[in-house]
């Protein structure tokens, strides 16, 4: 297999940092959340940060499996505004839709080097961003649904301490 063309290593590379970044995102939300005891949150937050560095661990293992080194970026310290919960999972919504739109940039890179074999690998990633934003938006609606009822946000943070690992290695993994 010959190996990328320098144009989609630079996006790759690119796209690596972002997962990277995100992961590093949703680790301070996390810690934020915490803080205030909402573990649940935390706890989802957490598992966010296990599958953002398995994407950037997919996207490294493939750069090898062509033939590139992965070059790696500075990473940005990650900037949110913690405004309630509700408040933080919007941000963290849009945050998903930035990376989604980051990952269909890289796949329009790779259809125009009609780089077949990195089509085929990224639709991984397309589809893994439909799923990513609709469990986000799940959690959004839960908590605009929530309001300012109290029993109902500690439902809803229970609800999202459920959220187990073997579930996001077994996404990691498809």
């Amino acid at each position: 297999m010959p190996q990328l063309s320098p144009r989609l290593c630079e996006a790759i590379n690119e796209q690596i940092k972002n997962e990277i970044s995100s992961a590093y995102l949703y680790l301070a939300m996390s810690t934020e959340c915490s803080a205030r005891s909402l573990n649940g949150a935390a706890h989802w937050l957490r598992r966010q940060w296990d599958e953002e560095l398995a994407h950037a661990t997919k996207l490294i293992d493939y750069m090898d499996e062509r033939g590139v080194k992965s070059e790696f970026q500075s990473i940005p310290a990650p900037e949110f505004k913690f405004e309630g919960l509700l408040a933080l999972f919007e941000q963290a919504l849009a945050h998903e839709q930035k990376v989604t739109l980051s990952i269909n940039g890289l796949m329009e890179k790779a259809i125009q080097e009609q780089d077949h074999a990195a089509q085929i690998f990224l639709q991984w990633f397309v589809t893994e961003q439909i799923e990513e934003e609709n469990s986000t938006e799940e959690v959004v609606e839960m908590l605009r649904l929530a309001g300012d009822d109290g029993s109902a946000l500690l439902i809803i943070d229970q609800r999202l301490g459920a959220r187990t690992a073997e579930a996001n290695a077994e996404e990691a993994e498809a």
